[in-house]
């Protein structure tokens, strides 16, 4: 497996990876976002579910109670202090069958106490990407719509796999905030 660079990355784009694609790094007055030089820095939509605690709901993946959670539309979303917040990417992925996703939070959130958490892009996976962001610190934090939130990294095999598509994967095609699937 290798890391891919740039290039790599914008020819994909052009088939179709990345819808709405960035061809360069856009970072004059907002938290970058684009095209990077091995990666692709995602955008977090104006779409945010923030967890709340008002009747006492266990979080439950397997019975997922939607009363946990709070949903707001806004360009900036406050994370309450030691929270949690879902958002997803304005950006629709269609990953190659033979390449595998990581995505890492972006060191301007980091360094403020924000953990952002996604799980592996799978070969053969499309959908926009459902973002988990953690508010870390006992003060609230304040996070942006349309501008950059996490990096990916995309790694290419020599080979292409059994892909989520054909396994049938819960989240194939996702679109909007996904919430936990059994």
């Amino acid at each position: 497996m290798s890391v891919k660079p740039d290039w790599w990355i914008r020819e994909r784009a052009a088939a179709g990876m990345i819808d709405p694609f960035e061809d360069g790094l856009v970072r004059e007055g907002v938290i970058s976002y684009g095209l990077s030089s091995f990666g692709y820095d995602l955008r977090a939509a104006p779409e945010w579910r923030i967890f709340v605690n008002a009747f006492n709901s266990v979080v439950d993946p397997k019975h997922f109670d939607t009363r946990s959670l709070v949903e707001f539309e806004g360009e900036e979303c406050i994370i309450p202090p030691n929270s949690f917040v879902l958002t997803r990417s304005v950006e629709y992925l269609r990953i190659p069958e033979d390449v595998m996703v990581l995505a890492l939070g972006k060191s301007s959130y980091a360094r403020c106490g924000i953990v952002a958490n996604v799980t592996p892009l799978e070969p053969g996976w499309e959908g926009h990407v459902t973002l988990e962001l953690s508010n870390t610190t006992p003060l609230p934090a304040k996070v942006y719509a349309n501008e950059g939130i996490v990096q990916l990294v995309f790694f290419q095999g020599d080979r292409p796999t059994q892909t989520y598509a054909e396994r049938k994967g819960k989240y194939q095609g996702q679109r909007g905030v996904t919430l936990p699937r059994l």
